[in-house]
């Protein structure tokens, strides 16, 4: 099970649209963000109030597709996936944690869902007069013991755009399980910088832009990309995009 934290405490979310307000809501928070199990699955999410006031609770599970550049897109629960959670609605009283326990199985592992934790009862509205409502996910994979291989893993393209000064990279995953990119790693010969990790869904490719922190030119330019896997790593070197 891989565990991480998800602290957030300034985007919310009005009548389903998130919105940015500067220093107006005390964080809440969702741990784990993502939870690696297998099929079946016991799971626990841990729900935190740190506002001083309580606030009130509903769980939504939802499966979700995400295209080759990322983007995402819901669906109702997939009728294949088994979801039984111990609390579906609650409420947390002021500094105090809520935990909820679930139990999620499918016929054919891998699956994949998010269970979405809808916040509401903040002690402010929008200046529409909008009630306002923070949602925070917990994503869950439901993956098969034979995790995925190195060989069914492959970078199709790696390529450094100076006009952009971005680094694109698409991997392409041959294989039935989910594969997922812990870090990328940019190198310049000595010097390195770290990108995001990301899911590679089975039998799909993923296309990653990602912008440098560093302000390439002359010879001080990325000369490869490093994909971390949990047991293996990819490494290709970039090619300048003319």
């Amino acid at each position: 099970m891989k565990a991480t934290a998800f602290h957030v405490g300034k985007l919310l979310a009005v009548a389903g649209a998130f919105l940015w307000m500067a220093g107006s809501v005390p964080a809440q928070t969702v741990r784990p963000v993502i939870s690696e199990l297998g099929n079946p699955a016991k799971g626990r999410v841990e729900y935190v109030n740190d506002s001083l006031t309580p606030l009130n609770v509903v769980l939504e599970a939802k499966s979700f597709a995400v295209s080759e550049t990322g983007e995402i897109t819901y669906q109702p629960l997939d009728p294949a996936i088994h979801l039984k959670l111990s609390a579906t609605s609650f409420r947390i009283q002021p500094q105090q944690t809520y935990y909820v326990f679930y139990e999620a199985s499918t016929a054919v592992a891998p699956a994949w869902f998010v269970i979405y934790a809808a916040f509401s009862g903040f002690p402010f509205r929008t200046q529409q007069g909008m009630n306002v409502r923070l949602q925070l996910p917990h994503t869950v994979y439901l993956l098969p013991k034979r995790p995925v291989q190195q060989a069914q893993m492959h970078i199709r393209r790696a390529e450094f755009h100076p006009e952009s000064n971005q680094v694109l990279v698409e991997v392409e995953n041959t294989g039935d399980n989910v594969g997922r990119v812990s870090e990328t790693s940019i190198h310049y010969g000595k010097k390195k910088e770290d990108g995001p990790g990301f899911p590679v869904f089975p039998h799909s490719r993923r296309v990653m832009e990602i912008a440098l922190e560093n302000n390439a030119n002359g010879e001080d330019v990325p000369q490869r990309v490093v994909l971390n896997f949990p047991n293996f790593k990819l490494e290709e070197g970039l090619r300048r995009s003319p």
